[in-house]
């Protein structure tokens, strides 16, 4: 008997996996930490499936470790009698809640067998929904930004929990880099945001992200020579000219 941790991706009820949606639909119960995610998994299982969490809005270190204990001893000995599903948005390894309660089964139930099911993670499909390529042999650097903050340093980030724009906008210019944002990416709950322009998402909203990119970045692809080939009157690449003129 398992406890599978399930990622259901990045918020829309199709973008969760084969093997995530064969889990959620074969498990005994699926608990979920959140409404978002709970909704997300309502389409794929009965309500009747679903077994609700209750954790505080707290940075207190130890009534967050309470809610936790509780949290595993609930669901614990219906992982020892059945398989149990703990659903998160995005990857359960990934900026998780997951690991929270993973770290806590392993302390204080060890006998539960565990068992992770990635899910389609921001990290990746930002790049689709803001229309970014990050080509073979890039670097790229995963950091937060909560309360305004403003790394810098890498040739390109993402950055997660993005809840002061302005800030944080203000910070990444200063450093050299051009910024996009993207809010609620492929989500179907609340209103889904790219913009270059800080002051449109100056209000907080944990579902934010931003990806920068070094100003002075020059990436030269072989591929990108196509882009500049000149077309003949047909629309024809030059090299088609000359390949169909022989």
């Amino acid at each position: 008997m398992t406890l599978y941790g399930v990622g259901l991706g990045p918020g829309e009820a199709d973008l969760v996996t084969v093997r995530g949606k064969e889990v959620l639909e074969s498990t005994d119960v699926v608990y979920s930490p959140g409404r978002l995610s709970r909704t997300v998994a309502l389409n794929h299982v009965d309500e009747s499936k679903i077994g609700d969490l209750d954790f505080p809005m707290t940075k207190d270190e130890e009534k967050l470790r309470r809610a936790w204990k509780e949290a595993a001893a609930e669901i614990a000995p219906n992982a020892r009698d059945g398989d149990v599903a703990f659903v998160t948005l995005g990857d359960p390894n990934v900026y998780s809640t997951f690991g929270h309660l993973r770290r806590t089964i392993d302390a204080f139930h060890p006998d539960v067998d565990l068992e992770i099911v990635p899910g389609v993670s921001a990290v990746t499909a930002f790049a689709t929904a803001m229309g970014v390529e990050i080509e073979a042999g890039a670097g790229l650097s995963l950091r937060e930004a909560a309360a305004g903050a403003s790394p810098t340093g890498p040739d390109r980030m993402i950055l997660f929990k993005v809840t002061d724009a302005p800030a944080t906008h203000e910070g990444l210019v200063e450093g050299g880099y051009d910024v996009t944002y993207g809010r609620r990416l492929f989500m179907e709950q609340g209103e889904t945001i790219i913009t270059d322009d800080p002051e449109t998402i100056d209000e907080r909203d944990y579902y934010t992200l931003a990806y920068a990119e070094k100003e002075d970045l020059e990436v030269e692809q072989a591929t990108a020579a196509f882009e500049t080939e000149t077309k003949d009157a047909g629309g024809r690449s030059a090299a088609a000219v000359e390949e169909t003129d022989d």
